[in-house]
């Protein structure tokens, strides 16, 4: 026979289950959310998915109109391009060469801008001055430009894209996690810990890493869409990806010569960059408005 339960116990939810809570209760943030999950899912199966070849050329259905024009066919469910490209197999293809690299662009600026903010945040003087204040020069040029004068140095092509656009971030990470450190570092608790005889490794890890994590969310959603435009600039200058790629820049720019008798060449695309920074832009603001909403 089961033992009576005497004594009913309260189950105190976790910060992040609250946050979840909050972030749940807001339909943009969760249609963001469903958005960019759909583009993640097709930057890792598109080339699975498109039906064609990203290079594949039909000579016979050169600048087909998208499937609900009267001249489209549902063979080419978004039309294809001057060279018989079917639009719809290359967005496919090139979901991962944009919002991919976005995701692989910002995940190593965070790591190295997480470490160089974090030192300097915790470090105290000149030391702190230095790395703190070292890139505060960059911050004055927005991203775009500062990835636009690195590419045109380092030149075109997709691995010189993955330094410029991560140098062009780097600055941004290491202010937002130097001043969140910073600032812990002058709360009453910290100096609690440190007079428990708390090292300084244990002070970063146990008390002041669960309370910068909301910032470095905050700077991790706003860069992302970062990265993800400044990708698209960079192959839509041709100083990013080259012809024939698929990514999704230089795929405007490619039908840039038939805008006015093909525009969907040059619409697909463009709706592929605004789908992705919109969803990121939802999640990152609910996540934002989630966090102050358990904060406060």
């Amino acid at each position: 026979m089961a033992s009576p339960q005497l004594y009913h116990e309260d189950k105190i939810p976790s910060p992040w289950h609250l946050i979840w809570q909050h972030f749940a209760n807001r339909p943009t943030a969760m249609l963001g959310l469903w958005c960019l999950t759909l583009v993640v899912l097709i930057s890792v199966f598109g080339p699975l998915l498109a039906p064609y070849d990203a290079e594949f050329q039909a000579a016979d259905a050169l600048l087909k109109p998208p499937s609900w024009h009267a001249e489209g066919s549902v063979e080419y469910f978004l039309g294809t391009d001057d060279l018989g490209r079917d639009i719809f197999s290359r967005l496919l293809h090139g979901a991962h060469l944009t919002f991919g690299y976005a995701a692989l662009i910002v995940l190593v600026a965070l790591a190295a801008g997480f470490i160089i903010g974090a030192f300097s945040g915790m470090s105290e003087g000149l030391k702190s001055s230095v790395l703190g204040h070292l890139l505060d020069a960059l911050l004055s040029l927005p991203s775009v430009v500062l990835a636009l004068l690195i590419a045109a140095v380092l030149g075109p092509g997709l691995d010189n894209v993955f330094w410029a656009v991560g140098l062009a971030l780097l600055p941004g990470f290491i202010r937002a996690v130097h001043n969140a450190v910073h600032d812990e570092m002058q709360k009453e608790y910290v100096m609690a810990a440190r007079l428990d005889g708390a090292n300084r490794w244990q002070q970063f890890r146990y008390v002041i890493l669960p309370n910068v994590t909301d910032a470095i969310v905050v700077q991790t959603t706003l860069a992302f869409s970062n990265a993800i435009l400044d990708i698209a600039a960079l192959g839509f200058l041709a100083l990013g990806a080259q012809a024939p790629s698929a990514e999704w820049g230089a795929m405007v720019n490619q039908g840039l010569d038939n805008v006015l008798s093909a525009p969907w060449t040059v619409t697909m695309p463009g709706l592929a960059i605004l789908l992705s920074v919109l969803a990121t832009n939802l999640v990152g603001d609910g996540l934002r408005q989630a966090i102050a909403e358990e904060r406060g």
